[in-house]
Formats: structure tokens, sequence, C-alpha cells
């Protein structure tokens, strides 16, 4: 009888301990894990808002980078570290596109996860090297048509969503072209800057200095309606390429069984650096959109996740391009 007494004692101090722990929390700093390379554009989402929410949070929120297999990699290591509030992640469309690309996961995107918050969303634009030999859509897809065999495309690996705009982009005008993965967008840009490749499919967060500075090729963007960021660009929907549309989202995430109460304050914090004028001034520099506050809830972004695996997963399988 004693020794239950004494084991009820020690599981109550524990539960009083983890309550406490979850009440202070957060009372180190918090890692915000990003799959693709520094400099990149989800790298510079994941920087912005991280700056923010530290403010709010009261400690500072660390980017780490962990790249590999299209965000596979950084997926898997987050969704089996400690459930205890200090590591997050942030992903965008390809948390939906892995499904269909690989055929071995190591993990399930919608069970493995506890969802925080949508953050923003971002146009795509259809670049070239700045010394490409054609001056609009019509005359690159001319040009490429007639010269797909010598034309290479750059994407930032397998999953991410400039290989999913780029493959789309190739079914749209009916070409096949020679594909070469980067380990994020940021060296595939600067492969592009260098003219080692050709063509690129990337977010407006990285390629409107390039643009504005005329360091590459712009033929258009990849939205419904044309960016505020890039007014004079027309959409390659508007061009000829009809429904053309690829938008990245980023969401962000927690391991399995991280508690309530923390995934209720992490959600706060997003939700707080998405009103901070800097981060919406940041944004509006890059072309990014903030979402709307009814999307910014865990239940929305686990709704919105789902809708986009079952959107993409057709697609990707038509394409027959699938990694191991």
């Amino acid at each position: 009888m004693q020794l239950k007494r004494s084991l009820i004692g020690l599981l109550g101090v524990a539960a009083a301990a983890f309550a406490h722990a979850q009440a202070n929390w957060p009372t180190k700093p918090i890692t915000l894990v990003v799959p693709f390379a520094a400099g990149g554009p989800t790298d510079v989402v994941a920087r912005t808002l991280g700056a923010s929410m530290s403010k709010s949070l009261g400690q500072t929120v660390v980017i780490e980078n962990k790249l590999g297999a299209g965000g596979t990699v950084a997926a898997n290591y987050v969704a089996k570290a400690a459930p205890d509030g200090y590591t997050f992640f942030i992903h965008h469309n390809g948390m939906a596109t892995a499904p269909a690309l690989y055929r071995k996961l190591a993990f399930d995107p919608l069970k493995d996860f506890e969802f925080v918050s949508q953050a923003v969303e971002v146009p795509m634009t259809m670049l070239a090297r700045k010394d490409f030999p054609a001056n609009n859509l019509q005359e690159m897809v001319a040009y490429i048509k007639a010269n797909q065999s010598k034309i290479n495309l750059a994407n930032a690996g397998l999953g991410a969503v400039s290989q999913l705009c780029g493959m789309m982009f190739q079914r749209a005008i009916g070409v096949q072209l020679t594909e070469v993965p980067f380990q994020g967008t940021a060296p595939a840009m600067n492969a592009l800057l260098g003219g080692q490749v050709d063509v690129m499919c990337d977010q407006t967060t990285q390629t409107v200095p390039q643009i504005k500075a005329g360091n590459v090729k712009l033929y258009g963007v990849t939205t419904k309606n044309r960016v505020k960021v890039l007014p004079n660009a027309p959409t390659l929907a508007e061009q000829g390429l009809k429904d053309f549309e690829v938008v990245v989202w980023h969401g962000i995430y927690a391991p399995k069984g991280t508690p309530k109460p923390i995934l209720e304050r992490m959600n706060t914090a997003v939700r707080t650096a998405l009103k901070d004028p800097d981060v919406i001034k940041r944004m509006d520099d890059l072309g990014a959109e903030i979402v709307p506050d009814a999307t910014n809830t865990p239940d929305a972004l686990h709704k919105w996740l789902q809708s986009e695996i079952n959107k993409w997963g057709p697609v990707i399988k038509a394409g027959g391009k699938f990694a191991d």
C-alpha cells in the first residue's frame, strides 16, 4: 500500500512538472527546421517569420537548414523529434507532393505531425538566363520546341515546387527537357545566373531582386492574376497557357504528440508575426501574400494539406517521375 501511494505521488509530481513546463514554455531557443538551402525562398520566409516570432515568444527562433530528397529528409527528422515544443517544421507544397513522388516514404504527412498554421503564399516566375535568345513567352516556347534536346531546366530537386512547376510547363508546351536538380533553389539560381542552366521556375521571394536587377529574363508569373511586386509581368495563362497556375503555400508543423497548449501558443505567435508591419512589408517586397486569418488554424492546414494531396497526386503520377 505504501509503495502504491509512493508511485501515485511520483506520478503526481511528474504530471505537475509536465504541466509547469507547458505553462512556462518556451524556456530555451526553438528550432524551426527548413528543408531547403539557406538563402532559398522557403528559408527567406522562415527567417522573416522567425525573427518576428522571437519577439512574441521571448526566445530565439533558430533556423536549421536540413537538406535532401525534396524536403523528405527534414520532414522525417521532425516527425521523429521529441514532441517537447522545441522543434517545428516549415514546408511548402512538397509536403503534399511527397506521397505521390516517393514510393517509400518514412513518414505520413497527415498522421505523423501536429498542425500549427499556414503562413504565406508565393507566386512563381518563369525565368531564363540573361542571354537566352527569346524576348517573350511565345518566342521562348518556339525556341524551346526547336531546341529542346539542348535546353536544360533547373529545379530545387525532386518534390520541390520548382520541379512541379517545370513539369507542368513541359506538359503545357509539349516538350521534354533535360532536368537539372539542385539541393534548393538558391544554388539553382546561382547556376542560372552563371549560365550553366537555361530555364527555371522559381518563387518571387528569390527571383524579384534578380529580375529587377536585370540579371535574368522574366517570361511571366504563374498566378491567375498579375502580382503587385511585378505589375508589368503578364501571367502565363494570359499569354496562352490556359489554366496554368502554381502558387507556393507554406505550412508550419510540429512532431506528433506536441502538447496542445504549446501548439496554441505557437499558432498565436505565427498569427502575431503575420500582422507585424515589418513582416508584411518584407513579404510585399518579395511578392508573397499573407494568408487570411481563417486559414491560420491547425484544422484549416490539415484540411488544406489533404486537398493538395488529392489534387497533385494524379498529376504527378501521370508525369511518371518517382523516387525510391
